[in-house]
């Protein structure tokens, strides 16, 4: 089998999204890069997470082509593929439609640093993509280009995408992300909001570089707990 590993993952993490409430039912998606073999694996379309099992992850290569799976891929693999051709240091994609980072998705509102964790994205500002059809190449190039230089973008009357150095990171920033836009929501319920400068979020940005404990291996060290 191949990319046996990350299929394994892409399972674990389905579940792990599907748990946290961050998908419902079969939305979202989720792949892991292997930058060696240039191919990646990618979680099937329609198929629920707590269903899915590793022979039905399907292993592509970056120009769109099926290399081992009998299952249709998620219909975002073009939305994948762009993140991992545009940014050399991700090896991982997820994609939720977690409600809160949603619900500004819906407004065309980007995530602003009202909570200083918004720095693990690396940026002070999650921006909001322009809406485009589902599954579509002119969703992937919004998406690539709005995203910038950080690691989250939200995708307008969508949700939102996060890449990481692998999947737990990727994963944790959308969990986190998924906090920050929760907490902009509550507190703009109450009043009005106080976002962090950009100069204090530079600081906190230099500070996540030596942040938790060191380890072994490739990965970024950057935690995406704080």
């Amino acid at each position: 089998m191949l990319l046996k590993k990350e299929r394994e993952l892409v399972v674990e993490y389905g579940k792990k999204m599907s748990a946290a409430g961050l998908s419902k039912g079969t939305s979202g998606n989720i792949s892991i890069y292997n930058a060696e073999e240039k191919m990646m694996a990618i979680s099937p379309s329609g198929v629920g997470y707590f269903e899915t099992a590793p022979e039905d992850v399907v292993v592509m290569d970056l120009e769109g082509n099926v290399v081992e799976g009998d299952k249709k891929p998620s219909s975002e693999w073009g939305l994948h593929t762009v993140f991992y051709v545009n940014k050399p240091d991700a090896r991982a994609v997820v994609h939720t439609h977690s409600a809160y980072c949603t619900t500004f998705a819906c407004l065309n509102m980007p995530i602003k640093a009202l909570h200083y964790v918004i720095g693990g994205a690396g940026t002070s500002m999650v921006p909001c993509a322009p809406y485009c059809t589902f599954g579509t190449p002119e969703l992937a190039e919004v998406a690539i280009k709005a995203c910038g230089k950080g690691k989250a973008v939200l995708l307008a009357n969508h949700g939102l995408l996060t890449c990481g150095p692998g999947i737990e990171k990727a994963f944790g920033l959308a969990v986190n992300m998924e906090f920050c836009a929760e907490m902009q929501y509550r507190a703009m319920s109450v009043g009005e909001p106080v976002v962090l400068s950009d100069e204090e979020m530079n600081v906190v940005m230099e500070k996540f570089k030596s942040y938790g404990q060191p380890k072994k291996g490739k990965e970024d060290q950057t935690s995406n707990c704080y």
